[in-house]
């Protein structure tokens, strides 16, 4: 019988930003905030994406549960921007994923 071991939890993250940029509207939506100083509307997005409302929700929703984007309520509206920190933090991850692999 194999002997289990527990996964460093940076593993375990670097898994989870990787299954957040499994998807290409997912990395469609990141770059598109990544500008400068680039925040926007869900509506704006899908009226640029060819997906409907509820399925744009779904990756928006993957990309906060990540922490790599976050929502301001502007009633009725919900403004998206990057988190800076938690980018930051992914481009760690990759770098070093990348650089010992």
């Amino acid at each position: 019988m194999a002997k289990k071991i527990e996964l460093p939890e940076e593993i375990v993250e670097t898994a989870k930003m990787a299954k957040a940029l499994s998807h290409p509207v997912r990395v469609y939506i990141l770059k598109k905030l990544s500008g400068f100083d680039a925040c926007c509307y869900s509506g704006d997005l899908v009226d640029e994406l060819p997906i409907g409302r509820s399925t744009l929700s779904q990756h928006l929703k993957e990309l906060k549960y990540v922490g790599l984007i976050q929502g301001e309520t502007e009633p009725p509206f919900i403004k998206y921007c990057l988190n800076n920190e938690k980018w930051t933090e992914a481009k760690k991850m990759f770098n070093q994923l990348f650089t010992e692999a």
